[in-house]
């Protein structure tokens, strides 16, 4: 279930990182072809990377358990008391399964819509490409192979153009992309960005198709304008290439800008360093794993409250195994995870790695493997009086040793009574392991505040003028004569026309501000805070440094083990503040694209007018 969340989690983030990537820095290009691959790409990195992981162990000295003595005999298998608790795992899961359900219904249904558009159909096989002539009133469509239109409500020119634009998606296999998108949606339908990410991708499928139609068009001018007349249709059919879009202006504007230039090219390699510290955070995995497990010997009875042996032989059954875990789970709160198992012909097991994880971090990993089978494993967990709990891997001589004899154990007693605990500084019953101190916890950064970026005003776009409608006999010379003066004066609206961004760039200022002066405040409660903890930790290195000769070994482990959670937290700080960085850089951005766009439209309408002129 764990892993389930951790990988939707990942493949979010990186839908994320490639949506932002190419809304940022790729949008405005008209590499559309690449941005179609690299859309893609996105979409199979984000299935396929977090399954990539890769290991890196650090072996660390055993933990002994020692100075105690205590036999096999005293093993219980306590039953805990029956308690309701709410699994917050399994209603999350309940609630991602149900919106999963409604969506793959509802891709259900899109597809047979579309079937009973096309069942019944008379279909004329043209070359690669199979034409419905339909009766219906729906935009025109491709799906594959074949080519959707109403050849009643357009014209022979008008219609020209709009098989052209169908034949480019059903010759580059673009329903192909809308259906993997399509089900990208079902997968993530609770994420955001999967939406806007599908979006991208069908406007930029739509980009494609305008630019290499035109391309056989000669009147250019005359494809604009059944762009402009396809905006009447709004019933369109799921899951197709459809050649209704509902931001016409965008594909005009993308249709009459220049290429871009070769060097931004350059800009799709800046997902790369973004992958690479993707792959460093999250898909390195780090094992503290011992070098070789000590026997478990002179335990102590009076410290004890209860000590459990789990054994996994050759004979073992997946049954056995399973109830083994389920019980290291519920009882002890250790996590074991059971690989490489394989079996010979008898049934017996010839192959098996145990990893034993606590939920303070701690891992063991033991494997065995032998052709005639495996020698016994034994998982030994000891619960003492004061809540600690140990765990090691022992064999079958260490399990016999545990079993010593009385005069043994009264002379470690007798040991451990000549300590002298008064003057010793955090004796065993101090706080802490083997009577080292606990380690300061450090305080955690602040994030910058997050939420919902101010909306472009409707009042911006509320005076663009609205296209005329085209007559519906194309015969009637007085209607005909009439729209194309009504033309004549949309386009000069449209020369006229700019939007007023000015309100919303105000709105996008005063918010980041609010931001701004909220994360400082909490930068100056976390720098008290580091202040505190800086303290905390000299007195606990000098509290360390007092304790190291009353248990070495113990105080080897846990300062090995605090080096690396401490070179994890600077790593997360370091990462933080980059964070921070290029989230300040992204809003900067985000203004320079907001400039870029009012300088854009402006220079396109007066190309334009320049063009009516001559």
């Amino acid at each position: 279930m764990e892993a389930l969340f951790i990988f939707i989690a990942k493949s979010s983030g990186l839908l994320a990182l490639f949506y932002f990537a190419y809304y940022l820095l790729l949008r405005k290009e008209t590499f559309f072809n690449s941005n179609r691959w690299f859309l893609l790409a996105g979409l199979i990195t984000a299935v396929v990377l977090p399954f990539l992981v890769y290991t890196k162990v650090v072996w660390i000295d055993p933990v002994p358990v020692s100075n105690m003595g205590y036999s096999p005999a005293f093993t219980s298998h306590a039953i805990p008391e029956a308690s309701f608790e709410i699994d917050w795992n399994l209603v999350s899961l309940a609630i991602y399964a149900l919106g999963f359900t409604a969506f793959l219904v509802k891709f259900g249904i899109d597809f047979y819509s579309l079937n009973s558009v096309l069942k019944g159909k008379k279909v004329q096989q043209q070359a690669d490409f199979k034409f419905i002539d339909t009766n219906e009133n729906i935009a025109p469509f491709s799906y594959f192979d074949y080519i959707v239109y109403n050849s009643s409500l357009y014209s022979a020119s008008e219609l020209e153009s709009i098989i052209e634009h169908e034949k480019v998606h059903s010759d580059q296999n673009h329903t192909i992309d809308v259906l993997i998108s399509r089900i990208f949606c079902v997968l993530f339908w609770f994420n955001p960005v999967i939406w806007l990410y599908k979006k991208a991708i069908l406007q930029n499928l739509e980009f494609i198709a305008d630019s290499e139609a035109a391309k056989k068009i000669s009147d250019k001018k005359a494809y604009q304008y059944t762009l402009l007349k396809i905006t009447a249709h709004e019933s369109c059919v799921a899951i197709t290439n459809h050649f209704y879009q509902s931001l016409i202006k965008k594909r005009i504007v993308m249709l009459n800008k220049n290429q871009s230039k070769k060097r931004n090219y350059l800009k799709y390699y800046a997902i790369v360093p973004a992958l690479v510290a993707f792959v460093l955070l999250f898909q390195i995995k780090t094992i503290a794993q011992e070098k070789a497990a000590d026997p478990v010997t002179n335990i102590d009875p009076k410290g004890i409250e209860s000590m459990d042996v789990f054994n996994i032989s050759k004979t073992t059954t997946d049954a056995e195994i399973e109830e083994r875990l389920k019980i290291l789970k519920d009882k002890h709160q250790i996590t074991a995870i059971i690989s490489e198992l394989k079996r010979n012909s008898k049934n017996e097991i010839t192959s098996i790695q145990v990893e034993l994880k606590s939920g303070k971090g701690t891992v063991k990993v033991k494997r065995s493997e032998s052709t005639n089978g495996i020698d016994k494993i034994g998982i030994i967990v000891i619960k003492e009086k004061n809540g600690k709990i140990s765990f090691n891997f022992s064999d079958d001589e260490q399990i016999k040793n545990i079993d010593r004899s009385d005069e043994d154990q009264d002379d470690e007693l007798r040991e451990v009574e000549n300590i002298d605990a008064p003057d010793a500084p955090n004796a065993p019953d101090a706080p802490g392991a083997y009577g080292t101190p606990t380690p300061p916890t450090p305080p955690t950064p602040p994030a910058f505040p997050s939420g919902p970026m101010p909306q472009v005003p409707a009042s911006a776009m509320a005076n663009m003028p609205k296209p005329p409608t085209h007559p519906g006999n194309v015969n009637d010379k007085a209607a005909m004569k009439k729209f194309e003066k009504e033309m004549a004066e949309f386009e000069k609206k449209m020369e006229a026309f700019e939007p007023d961004m000015s309100a919303y760039e105000k709105e996008v200022e005063e918010v980041m501000s609010k931001r701004e002066a909220i994360f400082e405040k909490e930068m100056e409660k976390y720098d008290i805070a580091m202040e505190k903890f800086n303290a905390d930790m000299e007195k606990f290195n000098q509290q360390n440094n007092q304790n190291v000769n009353f248990n070495k070994r113990q105080y080897q482990i846990d300062m090995k083990q605090h080096a690396i959670d401490m070179k994890q937290y600077e790593k997360d700080m370091k990462q933080h503040a980059k964070d921070m960085k290029q989230q300040e850089k992204d809003m900067k951005q985000h203004q320079k694209d907001m400039i870029q766009h009012e300088k854009d439209m402006a220079k396109q309408e007066k190309e334009r007018a320049k063009r009516q002129n001559n």
